[in-house]
């Protein structure tokens, strides 16, 4: 039946995919919604839509496509109903609003740490830390073997946390 339930095998399937998937699906929804809790259901939704849609996608390599593209279109229609929800108002609200600053300097912080390494490094880097690469599979993405990843990881961050004493010194 299209639309319902999945089967036994497809159930584990699915349940696989989730789990290989999970985190980088999770960042893309914190880029959508920049609020870890709407994130997670954003996500959330996403993936009960995928899974009712599970047998009807033949392509699962197109899979992260189709999540990430029905979570801009659940991101899309939430924040339309929300705007529909809020008015304006001649009275400002009493309740004070959170002071972002210190997360801005630590975020302008390590933007400049990444930059001050070589570009080789900082992708290596990204790859590891930001899109959670394994070393396995930074080193078959980028042709190197694996022991290349492990000693320029290893050198990029002694140059981080060298960079890091540093510049957070200069911000305390």
């Amino acid at each position: 039946m299209p639309g319902g339930p999945v089967g036994t095998a497809s159930h584990d399937e699915f349940r696989d995919f989730v789990a290989a998937r999970r985190p980088t699906l999770l960042r893309a929804a914190l880029l959508l919604t920049a609020d870890r809790t709407e994130a997670e259901d954003l996500l959330q939704a996403a993936l009960a839509k995928t899974y009712l849609a599970w047998d009807r996608i033949k392509d699962r390599a197109a899979l992260d496509g189709y999540v990430r593209r029905a979570m801009v279109n659940i991101n899309i229609s939430w924040w339309r109903r929300r705007r529909l929800e809020e008015y304006p108002t001649d009275e400002m609200p009493d309740t004070p609003v959170a002071d972002h600053t210190d997360r801005s300097e630590l975020r302008d912080a390590l933007d400049r740490l990444l930059d001050r390494l070589p570009a080789r490094q900082r992708a290596y880097i990204v790859l590891r830390y930001f899109d959670d690469l394994t070393e396995a599979e930074i080193a078959e993405a980028l042709g190197v073997s694996v022991g290349t990843v492990k000693s320029t990881v290893s050198r990029a961050m002694a140059k981080l946390r060298e960079d890091a004493d540093e510049e957070f010194a200069a911000l305390e």
